[in-house]
């Protein structure tokens, strides 16, 4: 829990002329410095629920909850602050569970991340090992091997983000021009990587994950409250992150829906979003084609869950996600201008 023990988790949030109207009348306060706003706000102290309350009526036992929440992190890796940023996938595997791995194949992997620098990405993320439930490991060498034309031909173009877990993928990946480190493990499962972000003042995603294994992560999994055990986990991450010299300003956290998550455990995860603003980073969600969406949807081929996606994807940023890491971008992107439209009764900038 946060370091006073107390957790403020924002309820009924509202977007556009709904937000505006709670901020002017105090009947709601901003959400990680607007323009989204809260009404209501859960308390939670020790594990316990303390209740529900207006938010403009927190106790100033949890003011120090509250400002987190309420004020805004720093913007994340140099991308706007002020619309939810669109980061593509590029998989350069064979074994990509959404069946689009593009490994053997830079060439491919390149031209796929143009054209979704074409169709709205905001930046890239390129990995080359698979880690589906029951993936086999792939050693740094090969993964290195696999990424690095496609980072070095990407990141002439945008910020690119290299998914990984391993400090030797990093490295050379950094070196090869990506400015991100996106590690699935939280920087837990190479003991040199957490020293290495911090040497290198890269911009890290902190993710949860039940465990180290992606073979074994799914067997069973198991949690008390999985929106609250997962925000310790990542408040956990976070501060031995500062301690070892990166600050939160660099740090983005990601729930990990469906790593180690029932269905069950990733729709909470998914209501309860908000909660993580307690950390006073951006909240990164990477919810694209994930087999829970097929089974709520019945849709059984990864590759034709695209509504489902983008319905997720959406979801997800009404429910405070500041980035969110997709398949489908230009569908993703052509949902998310709608649904700012809509949310504000105005066209959204033009440059956006």
């Amino acid at each position: 829990m946060p370091e006073d023990g107390r957790w403020v988790e924002p309820l009924d949030l509202a977007t556009g002329p709904a937000a505006f109207h709670m901020l002017e009348t105090g009947a709601g306060l901003p959400f990680q410095g607007g323009p989204s706003a809260f009404s209501m706000a859960r308390l939670i102290e020790g594990r316990a629920d303390r209740g529900v309350v207006p938010a403009s009526r927190v106790p100033d036992a949890w003011a120090g909850a509250l400002a987190r929440v309420t004020e805004a992190p720093p913007p994340f890796a140099g991308l706007p602050a002020d619309r939810p940023i669109v980061m593509g996938i590029v998989n350069v595997t064979p074994d990509s569970f959404s069946g689009d791995g593009l490994a053997g194949s830079p060439d491919a992997a390149i031209a796929l991340g143009h054209a979704m620098l074409e169709a709205g990405a905001d930046l890239l993320d390129v990995g080359g090992e698979s880690t589906r439930p029951g993936a086999e490991p792939v050693p740094p060498a090969e993964e290195t091997r696999r990424v690095l034309p496609v980072v070095r031909a990407l990141a002439a173009a945008a910020p690119v983000s290299i998914d990984t877990r391993n400090a030797e993928t990093m490295r050379a990946a950094l070196d090869a021009g990506a400015r991100i480190v996106n590690d699935i493990s939280a920087l837990r499962h190479d003991p040199a990587a957490m020293a290495l972000v911090a040497e290198r003042g890269a911009p890290v995603v902190l993710m949860h994950m039940l465990g180290l294994d992606a073979r074994e992560m799914q067997r069973d999994p198991s949690y008390g409250d999985a929106a609250l055990d997962v925000a310790e986990f990542l408040r956990g991450r976070v501060e031995d992150a500062e301690r070892a010299g990166v600050p939160r300003g660099r740090i983005a956290v990601d729930p990990g829906i469906g790593f180690g998550k029932t269905i069950a455990h990733n729709l909470s995860l998914m209501a309860r979003l908000p909660l993580l603003a307690g950390l006073g980073c951006r909240v990164l969600l990477g919810v694209s084609r994930k087999r829970s969406l097929g089974v709520i949807s019945g849709e059984a081929a990864a590759g034709r869950r695209v509504a489902p996606s983008v319905a997720a994807a959406l979801c997800g940023v009404s429910r405070g996600a500041a980035m969110v890491r997709v398949h489908d971008v230009a569908e993703t992107v052509q949902a998310l201008r709608v649904w700012r439209a809509c949310a504000a009764g105005a066209m959204p900038d033009a440059a956006a």
